[in-house]
């Protein structure tokens, strides 16, 4: 009897065939807390607001989820969906305690597949230190299934407060100082211990990359380099973004050769060499249709650019977006629009909602010159 392969991923763009999409249930509004306090936007309307989202808010966005779901299933895709847990319970470590907790809505943002390894981040934000609990159920049947299939989980962070600058605590920085700061590499976390989200890298085969920003330091990033011996790791840093959070709004590779980049947001100069060293295009992305984000929303509108590629030919796009799907349309996609919007809220778009379990493929070369 051949063995059974239930892990396997090694870029973005592969065909997918197995894919985790996240849940809306219990999701909370976190309470304040220095990783927390540096990304919520200084005019959004959940500045000093917390606890569990609305029943009907919930609702809409698992309807929304679970249609994207059935639509994965119809093509063929296999879904597992996660086990949410009491959100609004409060938690603690001998470190600190946070008034709730947030969702499992956005699994990319805990699990990062790796060939045949899940890898559990470490999270940068206190109250999404037990996010992981939601997914293990899962992990386990997958260990179980495939005798080659690899979990793993970073060092857990003690998230001190020495982990967080006290520049960012104010809530009157003002955009042009974040864009200094940014510019600089000047972050809310510091560099006391690895940290990092699994939706800061990209996979591109032999080679991840990697966003230093808010949620993953340079030494998530060397602990990253360490753990996966076999691959070489960049960091990237986008100067232009006030708030760098996560790269999938900025930075999204569609099939083998292409990316499009935030225009807002362009990977510098110098490390753009690594991709045009090897023949790839990075082409500037489509606007967003929306002018802001929807309500009790963190992200920016840029979530246009959060499309998850089915294959190398078919690529799933908000249903709002219409620029965004016309773009990859006139790029030769078959665009499946997937109304998400109201679901955005909950943790992200479209790439962020899903985690990949297995895409057809294995590991190759993508950028010998180095």
């Amino acid at each position: 009897m051949s063995e059974k392969t239930v892990v396997n991923s090694w870029n973005e763009w592969d065909p997918l065939k197995h894919v985790i999409v996240g849940k809306a249930d219990g999701t909370c509004i976190p309470a304040p807390e220095p990783a927390l306090d540096a990304k919520v936007p200084e005019d959004s309307d959940m500045r000093g607001q917390f606890g569990p989202r609305t029943k009907d808010t919930v609702d809409k966005a698992n309807e929304l989820l679970d249609n994207f779901s059935n639509m994965l299933e119809k093509r063929g895709i296999k879904v597992d969906r996660p086990d949410p847990i009491d959100f609004s319970q409060k938690t603690s470590t001998p470190d600190w305690e946070a008034e709730t907790m947030f969702g499992c809505m956005p699994p990319r943002d805990v699990l990062l597949t790796v060939g045949s390894e899940i890898l559990e981040a470490t999270m940068s934000y206190r109250c999404r230190w037990f996010e992981y609990l939601c997914y293990r159920p899962l992990l386990q049947k997958y260990y179980n299934e495939d005798p080659n299939m690899r979990h793993e989980s970073a060092p857990k962070p003690r998230l001190t407060d020495a982990d967080y600058r006290k520049d960012y605590l104010s809530d009157k920085i003002g955009i042009q100082k974040r864009l200094e700061w940014t510019e600089d590499k000047f972050f809310v976390t510091t560099e006391e211990e690895p940290l990092f989200d699994a939706a800061d890298v990209l996979r591109f085969g032999k080679d991840l990359v990697v966003q230093h920003g808010f949620t993953t330091n340079l030494k998530g990033i060397d602990w990253l380099k360490r753990h996966f011996k076999d691959h070489r790791v960049h960091a990237v840093n986008f100067p232009g973004d006030p708030y760098p959070i996560h790269i999938d709004a900025t930075f999204t590779p569609i099939k083998e050769g292409l990316i499009i980049n935030n225009p807002q947001r362009r990977l510098p100069k110098e490390q753009r060499k690594l991709f045009e060293n090897n023949g790839w295009e990075i082409i500037d992305s489509a606007q967003p249709a929306h002018n802001e984000p929807p309500p009790l929303c963190y992200s920016s509108t840029w979530l246009s650019m959060n499309v998850l590629v089915l294959d190398p030919k078919t690529v799933c796009v908000e249903k709002s977006e219409v620029y965004q799907a016309e773009q990859l349309d006139k790029l030769g996609m078959e665009v499946i629009p997937v109304e998400l919007r109201d679901a955005y809220a909950f943790g992200g778009g479209l790439h962020c909602c899903t985690a990949d379990v297995y895409r057809e493929g294995e590991l190759k070369d993508y950028f010998p010159k180095q």
